[in-house]
């Protein structure tokens, strides 16, 4: 059996980076092609049921030995990368026995990742990091939360001895772009919750996350010679200007943290004519998330007022909301989890999401889904990089969730 290192380092050969302008599911073939790796995995463990549709979703079980009842225990997990930076021809590098200096990813380009860029390396001195040679990202978001499941049903599978209940693995396509849970079919999966191994840091325990919503704005402006402009000219740039002012000034994603929200310019791109602009909205409450969107609304109809109907055209659409509401009710699963960590010598940070996972829409869908950690830092980027004992925690962790369910 390969450790869970080894998966990991199999996997994030596959450029699996995934795009929402594709209009596809999977958005992009490398996710397929990993699926398709991954199904191989499952059939030499033994597992049954194991499918993989059209769309790229994976599903698998791995069957009770007991006797008796118990819950059916879901784990999930996404197979794409981010698109904020390139997966192709991803080369891990092995740091061991880390000393607490600078690490230099890449000499050619000057990339080094440093404690006093990220001070969090140094809680981990001693130890075995995996990191990006410095030109692409590592993928541990989430393939780190991959490895670990199919490791821990393996070492389970190889130990019938162990008694557990059934263990459900999903593995998805396209969460990165917000499309995870798009096909994901609740029924056919058959747990009765489910955890995402998707969290960062070692011992990170999420139950709430951001309510959000995207908006695409296109501001249409009237281009005529500067020189005879008077009263004439309708400059979009200048709109988009003034949405942006309009806007408040301290809700953006760097002025915020904990249970703050914010509005995210995410692009533009414009002249005289035409100005594209892009948003992301977030709030962990109801209420004042439901007040940003109205504000962006009521933005747009004044300045649809100001300078003529049509100007200004928003496209305005949720896309999750805070799992909160649906985890509260059976908050026994976060408990478990919570004990599961203890147990492995995890001390449990519970905090919010400052985002979303499959779980938050799995929620929603009558599959209540909190998020644990993979054990990753700095995702989406060329710092990226996972301690080793991180993942190999995060596998006790899920041994030991499946067996506080194995009893009476």
């Amino acid at each position: 059996m390969k450790s869970v290192v080894e998966k990991f380092l199999k996997y994030v050969k596959f450029d699996t980076k995934s795009d929402e302008n594709t209009g596809t599911t999977p958005s992009t073939p490398g996710q397929m092609a990993l699926a398709e790796e991954i199904v191989k995995d499952l059939e030499a463990i033994g597992l049954q049921n194991i499918s993989l549709d059209s769309k790229g979703y994976i599903m698998a079980e791995l069957p009770s030995n007991l006797d008796y009842e118990v819950p059916a225990i879901g784990f999930i997990a996404h197979m794409d990368t981010s698109p904020d930076m390139t997966a192709e021809n991803v080369s891990p590098k092995i740091v061991e026995n880390y000393d607490g200096r600078d690490i230099i990813l890449n000499k050619d380009n000057n990339v080094i990742l440093s404690p006093k860029d990220f001070p969090e390396l140094l809680e981990y001195i001693g130890s075995t990091l995996i990191t990006t040679d410095g030109t692409t990202l590592l993928g541990a978001d989430d393939k780190a939360g991959i490895a670990e499941i199919i490791d821990a049903v393996e070492y389970l599978a190889a130990h019938p001895e162990i008694k557990h209940g059934t263990i459900k693995i999903g593995f998805t396509p396209d969460e990165e772009i917000g499309a995870g849970a798009d096909y994901f079919d609740v029924e056919k999966f058959g747990a009765d919750f489910a955890y995402t191994m998707d969290g960062g840091a070692i011992g990170e325990l999420e139950f709430e996350n951001f309510n959000a919503a995207g908006a695409k704005i296109k501001i249409n402006g009237r281009n005529v010679h500067p020189g005879t402009a008077k009263n004439k000219m309708i400059n979009s740039m200048q709109i988009a200007n003034e949405i942006i002012n309009m806007l408040p000034a301290g809700e953006r994603p760097e002025l915020t943290e904990k249970y703050e929200g914010f509005f995210h310019l995410i692009s533009i791109n414009g002249e005289v004519e035409a100005t594209s602009m892009q948003y992301i909205i977030r709030d962990f409450d109801k209420d004042k998330f439901q007040k940003k969107k109205d504000l962006l609304q009521n933005i747009v109809e004044f300045l649809n007022k100001k300078y003529g109907e049509g100007t200004v055209e928003l496209q305005l659409k949720d896309q999750y909301f805070n799992m909160k509401e649906k985890v509260e009710p059976v908050k026994h699963i976060v408990d478990a989890a919570f004990k599961a960590m203890e147990a492995a010598g995890v001390k449990p940070k519970v905090q919010p999401i400052r985002g979303g996972t499959d779980g938050a829409r799995l929620s929603y869908m009558g599959l209540p889904t909190p998020n644990i950690f993979a054990g990753g830092h700095n995702f989406h980027g060329r710092y990226e990089f996972i301690p080793v004992s991180s993942m190999e925690k995060a596998v006790q962790v899920i041994l030991n969730i499946i067996e506080i369910y194995s009893h009476k």
